[in-house]
């Protein structure tokens, strides 16, 4: 008998099952290691190189200030990027200087506010000065207006004096009228009016003159004083100093001297 030729089994093909069809071979190399992400970066805020000039002009001391908070950023995220992975930074030191950072960012912005409320009180302070156009106010000043014959001031002593007089002069220094035995009582304004006559009795022209106060104690000591004219606000003029009040007397003075108003 001849020996039956061994029966050949078909070859299987084999793939996974649960692989969808039309997907690519399954390879470790893809679980080991995907796509490379780039590594995280941190980066201080970019300025505007136009509004940081202008800024720098307008206030180089803020400016500074600014300068400093940007490159302390810069030292602090470069030290944060370029630590050992292996030794990081001590949290202590890094809490630390996160600390000093907030307190620069603080000092800026403090400055800011700073600025911010010194332009609305400098606006405010506008506004109270033009509501006193047209206001009659009296300040402390040598001058003394004389109008339609008549003038009038007011005579404030440091001390009690025995002996007072007051000297009215022309703006050259010219004597033009003595007023004696004036009230010496102290630490009140006490009123003094003349009637535009000089000492021989002639009427003077209305203009605007200076006073004196020769005011003496009882060992003949003078005492110092202050007068206290009334003018009327004329205009409010405004400059890159502030704000200033035009009086009709002549003189151009900050409303801080202003002591009293009246319609």
């Amino acid at each position: 008998m001849s020996a039956r030729p061994a029966r050949m089994l078909p070859q299987m093909k084999t793939s996974p099952c649960w692989a969808p069809t039309g997907s690519p071979p399954f390879s470790t190399d893809n679980w080991i290691s995907g796509p490379e992400e780039p590594p995280m970066s941190i980066s201080p805020t970019s300025t505007n190189p136009a509004a940081t000039a202008a800024d720098a002009k307008a206030n180089p001391a803020q400016s500074k200030i600014s300068a400093d908070y940007n490159s302390f950023l810069q030292l602090l995220t470069a030290q944060i990027r370029n630590q050992d992975p292996l030794k990081p930074m001590d949290s202590t030191q890094f809490v630390s200087q996160l600390a000093q950072l907030s307190q620069v960012e603080q000092t800026v912005q403090t400055n800011t506010n700073l600025k911010t409320i010194d332009a609305k009180l400098s606006a405010m302070g506008a506004m109270s000065d033009v509501a006193l156009m047209g206001k009659t106010v009296s300040l402390a000043s040598d001058r003394i207006e004389l109008r339609d014959g008549q003038a009038s001031t007011s005579y404030e002593l440091a001390a009690p004096a025995d002996k007072v007089t007051a000297i009215i002069k022309t703006e050259d220094g010219t004597e033009l009228r003595r007023i004696t035995g004036l009230p010496g009582r102290a630490g009140e304004k006490i009123a003094l009016n003349w009637d535009g006559r000089d000492s021989a009795g002639l009427p003077v022209p209305d203009d605007t003159f200076r006073v004196e106060i020769d005011a003496q104690d009882a060992d003949g000591n003078a005492v110092s004083y202050d007068t206290y004219p009334s003018t009327q606000v004329e205009q409010v003029r405004f400059s890159s100093q502030g704000q200033s009040l035009v009086l009709r007397n002549g003189e151009e003075v900050p409303s801080s001297l202003i002591v009293a108003v009246s319609g």
